[in-house]
């Protein structure tokens, strides 16, 4: 079969297409799944680039989605046939947070899924939602979930709460989208008005470019009578922290998903600390939490905001696609 190596020490020019030996049989508790589509995250993009050093030969890709080709002894919740999409961390099934690295994420700490056929155990993997093709389904594996459970499972969103979406990356457009299909009004900022363009098709009921307005925190206070959001998803980190404080109202919630710009600053923990709000960091989330996110996917008509795909072959090309970032929305693998 077709399969993506990374050779150390990384870097878009060291991805090697190579062939090599089908995966076989599945053993009792697992599964063989022909992998049809994965979508790239800046995650990936670590990995693959050198950023983030992983071993020789690494396998690339965390989002994983295709169909069961063959099941071992004892798998009883999937069948031949089923579309699946693989889990950001396969050892957390359920219950509280209990990872804090990559050391068991696919196409990082472990081979991941930029490759054809995969033999995983069965619990690695849940139900894609009905009527997703491969390629939407991907998305929900980091992106997908890390918003759903951001503002779902730790933000406890409601019908009339006020969300502030920063950026135009795959988690702040699912957090857009799932605002919406939850009755929430969203706040969403950008860079490019052509974005913002894009922000207003998707829902947005409000927008704002933040090289224009460099204080947006003021500005959202203002669009909301005074209050602030009562949930803000902030991706990145210390540059804009101040500006999602500002913005927050008293007892609001803060989801820090993202550093870009930086892992290191000051933070105003007097006004943190006057707002009495939450700030709460995350990385992606457990089966059982994308489970549930499947189900309302599935009472809902949301659908993935996909930017362009590329095949297989063309990894390096995606990952450079995703370098320049002009686009909206996700960026796919499909093969």
């Amino acid at each position: 079969m077709k399969s993506v190596a990374v050779r150390s020490p990384g870097g878009l020019d060291r991805l090697d297409i190579i062939d090599v030996s089908e995966p076989g049989e599945p053993g009792p508790g697992e599964i063989r799944v022909r992998v049809h589509a994965s979508s790239l995250n800046y995650h990936d993009y670590g990995v693959v680039s050198g950023s983030k050093p992983t071993a020789d030969g690494r396998i690339p890709m965390a989002d994983g989605a295709g169909v069961v080709e063959a099941i071992g002894e004892g798998v009883e919740e999937f069948q031949v046939g089923d579309s699946v999409v693989s889990t950001f961390f396969p050892t957390w099934l359920d219950g509280p947070a209990r990872i804090g690295d990559f050391t068991t994420v696919p196409g990082d700490g472990v081979d991941g899924y930029a490759c054809e056929q995969v033999v995983r155990p069965a619990t690695w993997f849940t139900r894609a939602p009905e009527g997703y093709s491969h390629a939407e389904a991907a998305t929900l594996t980091t992106a997908g979930l890390t918003a759903w459970r951001a503002l779902v499972v730790d933000g406890g969103l409601k019908a009339g709460d006020t969300v502030l979406a920063l950026g135009t990356g795959g988690v702040s457009i699912f957090a857009l989208q799932f605002a919406k299909l939850m009755g929430a009004r969203v706040i969403a900022t950008s860079s490019s008005d052509e974005k913002i363009e894009k922000l207003v098709e998707l829902g947005a009921d409000h927008t704002l470019n933040y090289k224009t307005e460099p204080e947006w925190g003021k500005r959202v206070k203002e669009l909301t009578d005074g209050r602030g959001v009562d949930h803000v998803i902030e991706v990145g980190g210390p540059g804009t922290l101040p500006q999602s404080i500002e913005a927050v109202r008293i007892g609001g919630h803060i989801s820090l998903i993202g550093v870009l710009t930086g892992r290191a600053g000051e933070i105003p923990t007097a006004k943190l600390m006057a707002k009495q709000a939450r700030l709460q960091g995350l990385i992606v989330g457990s089966r059982q939490h994308q489970a549930e996110m499947v189900r309302a996917l599935e009472a809902g008509s949301m659908r993935p905001v996909i930017d362009r795909s590329f095949t297989l072959d063309e990894i390096a090309d995606a990952f450079r696609h995703e370098e320049a970032g002009r686009h909206f929305g996700k960026i796919c693998l499909e093969f």
